[in-house]
C-alpha cells in the first residue's frame, strides 16, 4: 500500500457515502424515534458525529458539484440542477476540470463511483452514455450507476450504466421493473461496491464514492424492509402519483423501509471491511446531499431545524453526518465546527499527503477528525445560493450568525437580510436584523464579496421560473 508520510501510516482506504435527500432528523443518532438506523447509530458511537455539517446546496446537482470541485455555489461552475441555467442549456463539465477523483488518482488511489453520478447531462452518444462529464472521463476507474440527474429518480429503473454499457432491466417494457419488483437500484450499487472492496483490499488504497438514491422521491422499498414497519400501527398514507415518480401504495412504511434498507447497506460495508482485515485503516464517511423532501410529519424529519429541500434555512442544507476511522477517530467524538461538502476535497488531499492543485473554498478538517481542535481552522464565512421557482436566494454563515436573502417577487430583487443566531435559535425562528444593524451591515458586505459572477447563474429570476410561475397561475 502507498505510505503517507504526513500521517506516518499507510494511506487509508476511503469510502465516501452520500444519501439522497436524507433529513437531519432522520437518523437515530440525531434523535429519530420511529425509523430504525442501527448501523448508522453504531457509526456514531464508534466514530465522530458532525453536528454542524452542511450540504453544498439545497438540491442534489449543485450540492454534489460542491463536493467534487471543492467550491461553494458562489464559485462553482455548476450552481443549480440541469434545467435552471439562464440559457436553458444543461451545465457541462470540462475536460480539464480537476475534481476530487482526479486528486485521489494523483495520490495513488484506485477510484470508483457506484450509484448516482448526475453530472453527465450532455451525452454525446446515447448508446454508450458517453459525454465529457462521464465519470470514466472525470477521474474514476470504474463506474456503475446513473449518468444523468433524471435517471436516478427511479428506484426500480428500466436501466443503469456499467461503464459505457447500458444494462436493460425492463425487457423493453417501460416500468416493467417497477411493476415486477425485480431489481432495486441501490441493491445493484451496493453489490458492486462490496465486490470492489473484495478485489482491492490489501492491494492498493482505494477511494469509493458511493451514491445511494435512497430516500429520494418516489418513495418505494423492497418488501422485506417495508415489512419491518407494517405492524407499527402507523396511520396509512397513500403514495403521491404526480410527475414521473413511482411510489408505493402506502408511503409511511415505504419511506421508513427505504432508510432502514440503506442502513442495512452500512452494516454490510463494515462487515466486509472487517472480513478483509482492512477496517482499522479505512475512513468511512456518511452524509446527505441536502435536506429531506418527505411530507410525513410523523417522522419529524427536520429534528430542531426549519425548512427542507429547496430552502436555505438549515433544514434544507444541514445534514446528518458521521465518520468512522478506527486508527484516527476516537469513539464518541463530537465535532461542532461548521463544515461543508466543499471541505471534503482539501481534507482528503491532506489525509493522502498532497495539496489541492486548484483554488478551493474548503478547509481541511483532518485536525478535528484527529481531535486536535486547537489546530482546526475555522471558516470566516460559508456561502450558499439557490435559484429555482421561488427566485434566487442566498445564505451565509459566519460564526454562529446566519444571514438569508430571499427574492421579492413584487420588487423583482433580493430582499433585505434576515438574521439569525444559531447558538440560541437553531430553528431560525427569530429574525434579529432590526436589533443588530452592524451585523446586518457585515452580512451585506459578505454577500457582495463571497461570490463570483457566472453568465449561466445570475441572481435574477430565470426564464424557466417565469414560465413555471405563469403555468401555475393559469391552472
Amino acid at each position: 500500500m502507498t505510505n503517507n508520510t504526513l500521517l506516518g501510516v499507510e494511506s487509508p482506504n476511503i469510502i465516501f457515502i452520500l444519501a439522497d435527500d436524507l433529513g437531519y432528523g432522520e437518523t437515530g443518532f440525531n434523535g429519530q424515534q420511529k425509523i430504525k438506523t442501527p448501523n448508522l447509530d453504531t457509526m456514531a458511537r464508534e466514530g465522530a458525529v458532525f453536528t454542524d455539517f452542511y450540504a453544498g446546496a439545497p438540491v442534489c446537482g449543485p450540492s454534489r458539484a460542491c463536493l467534487l470541485y471543492g467550491l461553494h455555489t458562489g464559485n462553482n461552475p455548476i450552481r443549480g440542477n440541469p434545467t435552471w441555467t439562464k440559457s436553458g442549456k444543461k451545465p457541462e463539465m470540462k475536460p480539464d476540470d480537476i475534481l476530487i477523483s482526479h486528486e485521489m488518482k494523483r495520490a495513488g488511489y484506485s477510484t470508483a463511483i457506484f450509484g448516482k453520478w448526475g453530472m453527465n447531462e450532455v451525452i454525446t452518444n446515447p448508446e454508450t452514455g458517453d459525454g465529457v462529464g462521464h465519470p470514466l472521463k472525470q477521474g474514476f476507474d470504474e463506474f456503475v450507476g446513473f449518468n444523468t440527474h433524471g435517471e436516478a429518480h427511479f428506484h426500480w429503473p428500466d436501466y443503469y450504466w456499467d461503464g459505457y454499457k447500458k444494462i436493460d432491466l425492463s425487457g423493453g417494457i417501460k416500468k416493467a421493473n417497477f411493476k415486477n419488483r425485480q431489481t432495486y437500484a441501490d441493491d445493484i450499487f451496493q453489490k458492486k461496491a462490496l465486490d470492489y472492496i473484495d478485489r482491492k483490499a490489501g492491494k492498493e488504497p482505494f477511494f469509493i464514492y458511493l451514491n445511494y438514491t435512497i430516500p429520494h422521491l418516489g418513495h418505494t422499498a423492497p418488501q422485506s424492509s417495508v415489512d419491518r414497519y407494517i405492524n407499527e400501527g402507523w396511520p396509512k398514507k397513500r403514495g403521491w402519483s404526480g410527475g414521473h415518480y413511482e411510489m408505493d401504495e402506502e408511503v409511511h412504511t415505504a419511506y421508513a423501509g427505504m432508510i432502514t434498507h440503506m442502513d442495512g447497506y452500512i452494516g454490510e460495508i463494515f462487515f466486509k471491511l472487517k472480513e478483509k482485515g482492512i477496517a482499522e485503516n479505512t475512513l468511512v464517511f456518511f452524509t446527505s446531499d441536502n435536506g429531506h423532501e418527505a411530507k410525513y410529519q410523523m417522522f419529524d424529519s427536520n429534528g430542531p431545524l426549519r425548512g427542507k429541500k429547496r430552502d436555505v434555512t438549515d433544514g434544507g442544507i444541514r445534514v446528518p453526518t458521521v465518520a468512522v476511522w478506527p486508527k484516527e477517530i476516537e469513539p464518541g467524538r463530537k465535532i461542532s465546527t461548521p463544515l461543508a461538502l466543499w471541505d471534503v476535497l482539501p481534507t482528503l488531499c491532506e489525509i493522502t499527503g498532497i495539496k489541492p492543485r486548484t483554488k478551493t473554498d474548503g478547509i481541511s478538517f483532518l485536525p478535528a477528525i484527529k481531535g486536535n481542535m486547537e489546530q482546526q481552522q475555522q471558516h470566516d464565512v460559508m456561502y450558499w445560493e439557490f435559484n429555482e421557482i421561488k427566485g434566487p436566494m442566498q445564505a451565509i454563515r459566519f460564526g454562529n450568525w446566519k444571514a438569508i436573502r430571499l427574492w421579492n417577487m413584487q420588487q423583482q430583487q433580493l430582499g433585505p437580510v434576515q438574521l439569525y443566531n444559531l447558538d440560541t435559535d437553531i430553528g431560525e425562528e427569530a429574525d434579529l436584523s432590526d436589533h443588530y444593524p452592524e451585523i446586518v451591515k457585515t452580512a451585506n458586505k459578505l454577500f457582495s464579496e463571497v461570490r463570483t459572477e457566472h453568465p449561466e447563474w445570475p441572481l435574477t429570476l430565470t426564464e424557466n421560473a417565469k414560465r413555471e410561475i405563469k403555468k401555475r397561475k393559469n391552472k
